[in-house]
């Protein structure tokens, strides 16, 4: 055993921090266990994009899986924890062509091959900047697994998965309408899209009969549009077939203005005759429910735009132009040739790709897809057996199985070049297509298609590609897989949850995590979200610099309930160092006072004074508690616990109470004391690690300890011979009288140091034992010159009285207390104990209370009624005494 340096006399968080990660990269405790007798426990960590770097909500998510390992780990579980990023193709390709742009280089310029050479000069280096952020936030990740999905292993995963699925007849080739989005010139799945609110208007324009047809006195028709650019792709008009006031219209022909094209009106359901005229222009090259009315009346789909979203040669004079540059042309020259009738200004929601910001546009386009519904009616399914996946918070299953109900078909191509290949290839003189996991035999006769996959499609994989898979005989695959908890937030659930887990049971047949546990967003002070227009992003690393990593995590770990929005706060970060302050301070004082002892022995159990016996309980129960708490992934609580423990308890009172031995002549009290003192620093240390673990690794190894790190040592577990109830009610009760004391002290100003007489009236002869047993306490804590406590203890009139259960508190202060201002005081006490047995009553009536609650919790609510019944009761007698002796 060796120990580490002695602690400095103030928490440094740097200090402790500095170099404490490389030890445990040498000393190779991030990596399994290999003890094949242990239950498998693993994680995949959900992988960052490497677009740039790591924010609050990463450290967050990544906070809570290091926990959950970290606590796993030392149970004695088989971990691992498997690293990775993500190689996030509209995204990053974005990142890098607009670094490119300002050298005034275009990806064209370069072309494929040496464009994709940048993109993969930027993933390194911006790799190699989370992985210092991730050793900067302590994770205790198995680097010797780390992946990347565009990683040989994974890329042999998304093909098979791509060729499975499309001889499955589940992965077709087709013309459809589409998001796409004009700045990076790709398709866009509908969540990639986002919808905000923007200014536009309504376009009332005439559209004339052909041949001189008349309709309610009129030449023409009105049609409303937000999209005159797209009239030159108008093919139709609908309306409604049981719209009695159109009947004699259909079949009739109209004219588009501007280009003079006549086109028909036809009858279709999808029509809402309550809406607007009740008739609609069709442009099915433009919009995609007119796509799918196309569809059902064979109609022409004309599309009028390029990929750039400029104006093509189908729209005539107009060819050239920027869509919104032609709109204005249009308008124009519709209001010149007399065709506009009004234009009416509104706010609409106009979709926006969620990577390049731009407005999307519903484009025609050949696109590869997935086939949904049957892939998605078998996650749903899944749900009703008993390997559904665990969503934590339980209402997030509702939303999970919401959007695989109503799921559409998923384009999967893209039109980027940083991306998983499509595995398709067209003959050059037949046109005859081929896919395959390899390329043709006669390669030179055959062209790959140029698109690439939605990063989600190989993203969905992670679960079990990142072990091994296909390769169904991988070590890793075979026992790790299907993992078992995922971590991530709640906005991805449609994006990435949902689509691991129906190509999980697709390609496995499992499900590809037990627990999916879904945290919020990270939010600033005002409840905002942070972004970069608001400037109100926060920097974690930041954070760590000035305050320390543990009281991140600890800001982190223990902010909310799980599925909910946190709010930064500074304040709640500098009481996280406050609390680690607190730690370090009463370890330091334990430690000075270990002397050179090997290791913290418990004595003999008949050997532990009523302090001893209270604390190893107290211990016990919170071991209990935190234990199960993390089994809920209920880390607030967790953290609220530890914390009450530590400070109150432990600090407060058990630290404050070893000092009286301490102090003292008894050498074997003292020696006891000591270890207790190490066992129980020894658990509170494992049980903060998971949260907090630079500080505790720090004073754990500064401490006699077995083993090289706190990291693989094993995890407090409860021992029911700690249990103590009577302990923990008599000092209760010893505390309960103290911090009356101490109260009373301070209303009347009368400082540790003056000399007071304290009186304790009780009929309750446990309680009169338990003060005259633990008289050194109450000496140490009350400094009584004289104490005296039974049941005929009469209190001077001047004195000042607190009310304990089964007991009244009377400190004779006669030139300090007024008694006016004592009678007020206990009036205070009167209504607030009257308040408190009325909620009881009232509680305790409620039928549905009292048939439903658990009865542990509906007989503590009854002895809390008699408890305070009782010292209404004293309180009054106490104020009529003083009255009476006005």
């Amino acid at each position: 055993m060796s120990k580490e340096t002695e602690m400095s006399t103030k928490y440094d968080h740097s200090a402790v921090e500095n170099g404490r990660y490389q030890t445990w990269l040498d000393e190779d405790v991030f990596k399994p266990s290999g003890d094949k007798r242990a239950k498998p426990y693993s994680i995949v960590l959900p992988p960052p994009n490497v677009t740039g770097k790591l924010h609050l909500g990463h450290a967050w998510d990544t906070t809570l899986q290091d926990m959950l390992i970290r606590q796993k780990r030392m149970l004695g579980y088989d971990t691992v924890w498997v690293p990775g990023m993500d190689h996030a193709g509209i995204a990053t390709q974005a990142k890098v062509e607009a670094k490119l742009a300002e050298q005034g280089i275009s990806r064209y310029d370069l072309g494929r091959e040496k464009f994709v050479d940048k993109v993969w000069e930027w993933k390194d280096e911006y790799a190699s900047t989370i992985k210092q952020q991730w050793a900067k936030m302590g994770l205790s990740l198995d680097y010797s697994r780390e992946r990347f999905t565009l990683d040989d292993g994974l890329s042999e995963a998304v093909q098979k998965v791509f060729v499975d699925l499309y001889n499955k007849g589940l992965i077709y080739r087709g013309q459809y309408i589409i998001n796409w989005d004009p700045k990076a010139q790709t398709a866009l799945s509908d969540i990639e899209v986002v919808h905000k609110d923007d200014k536009g208007a309504f376009y009332h324009v005439k559209y004339p009969f052909a041949d001189g047809v008349t309709f309610d006195g009129k030449d023409y028709i009105e049609i409303a549009t937000t999209r005159p650019e797209t009239m030159f792709g108008d093919v139709a008009v609908a309306v409604h077939p049981d719209d009695e006031r159109y009947k004699e219209l259909i079949g009739k022909k109209i004219v588009v203005p501007l280009v003079n094209r006549e086109i028909p009106v036809i009858a279709d359901k999808y029509v809402d005759p309550e809406f607007g005229t009740g008739m609609v222009k069709i442009t099915p090259a433009h919009d995609p429910n007119d796509f799918k009315v196309g569809n059902r009346h064979d109609l022409k789909r004309i599309n009028t735009m390029n990929g750039d979203a400029t104006m093509n040669e189908n729209a005539g004079k107009y060819n050239g132009m920027d869509r919104f540059e032609a709109r204005k042309a249009m308008v124009k020259d519709l209001e010149d040739q007399q065709y506009m009738l009004s234009v009416d200004p509104i706010v609409h929601a106009v979709g926006h790709s969620e990577r390049t910001g731009v407005q999307i546009e519903s484009r025609l386009s050949t696109q590869w897809f997935v086939k949904m519904k049957p892939l998605a009616d078998r996650a749903v399914e899944n749900q009703s057996t008993d390997d559904k996946v665990n969503f934590i918070p339980k209402r997030f299953e509702n939303t999970f199985t919401q959007w695989m109900d109503n799921i559409h078909d998923w384009v999967i191509s893209r039109q980027l070049w940083w991306g998983h290949r499509i595995p398709a290839w067209y003959n050059k003189q037949s046109g005859e297509m081929y896919v395959g996991m390899e390329a043709p035999k006669d390669a030179e006769n055959w062209e790959q298609d140029p698109d690439v996959l939605d990063t989600w499609f190989s993203s969905a994989l992670w679960p079990f590609s990142t072990l091994g898979w296909p390769d169904e005989n991988s070590a890793d695959f075979k026992r790790y897989f299907p993992t078992n908890t995922l971590v991530t937030g709640y906005d991805i659930i449609f994006f990435w949850v949902s689509r691991m887990i129906f190509q999980s049971l697709t390609f496995t047949n499992e499900r590809p995590f037990k627990d999916v546990l879904l945290h919020g967003l990270m939010r600033d002070s005002q409840g905002r979200k942070m972004s970069k227009s608001l400037g109100n992003g926060i920097d974690p690393m930041d954070v760590i610099d000035k305050y320390g990593v543990d009281s991140l995590r600890w800001f982190l770990a223990t902010g909310n309930t799980a599925g909910q929005d946190v709010r930064f706060s500074y304040e709640k970060i500098e009481s996280a160092w406050n609390f680690i302050n607190k730690i370090w301070n009463a370890s330091r004082y334990v430690i000075m006072n270990l002397g050179d002892m090997d290791k913290p022995v418990l004595p003999d159990k008949s050997e532990w004074n009523l302090a001893d016996r209270w604390i190893l309980s107290r211990m016990n129960n919170v071991v209990t508690q935190v234990t199960d708490l993390f089994e809920k992934y209920n880390f607030g609580e967790a953290g609220r616990a530890l914390y009450d423990f530590i400070w109150n308890d432990f600090c407060d009172w058990y630290i404050e109470m070893s000092k009286e031995t301490l102090n003292g002549d008894d050498a074997k009290a003292k020696e006891n004391t000591r270890n207790i003192l190490a066992y129980v620093l020894d658990k509170i240390l494992k049980l903060m690690h998971p949260m907090m673990p630079f500080v505790t690794e720090k004073i754990w190894l500064t401490m006699p300890h077995e083993g090289k790190s706190i990291m693989v040592a094993p995890y407090p577990v409860e021992n029911k011979e700690f249990n103590d109830d009577q302990a923990e009610k008599n000092m209760s009760a010893l505390i309960e009288l103290i911090k009356v004391v101490r109260n009373i002290r301070a209303k009347a100003n009368a400082p540790m140091s003056s000399s007071i007489d304290l009186l304790v009236k009780t009929d309750n002869a446990e309680l009169k034992n338990i003060f005259e047993t633990n008289r050194h306490y109450i000496d140490r804590f009350c400094h009584p010159k004289k104490f005296n406590v039974g049941s005929d203890i009469e209190a001077p009139k001047l004195s000042m009285t607190g009310i304990i259960t089964d007991a009244e508190i009377s400190i004779p202060l006669a030139e300090l207390v007024d008694l006016d201002e004592e009678i007020t005081r206990i009036q205070k006490d009167i209504d607030n104990y009257t308040f408190e047995v009325q909620r009881a009553e009232k509680k305790l009536a409620n039928k549905r209370f009292v048939d439903n609650a658990p009865e542990q919790v509906v007989n503590a609510e009854k002895e809390k009624q008699t408890d305070n019944e009782s010292k209404l009761e004293a309180a009054k007698q106490r104020l009529e005494d003083i009255k009476s002796q006005k």
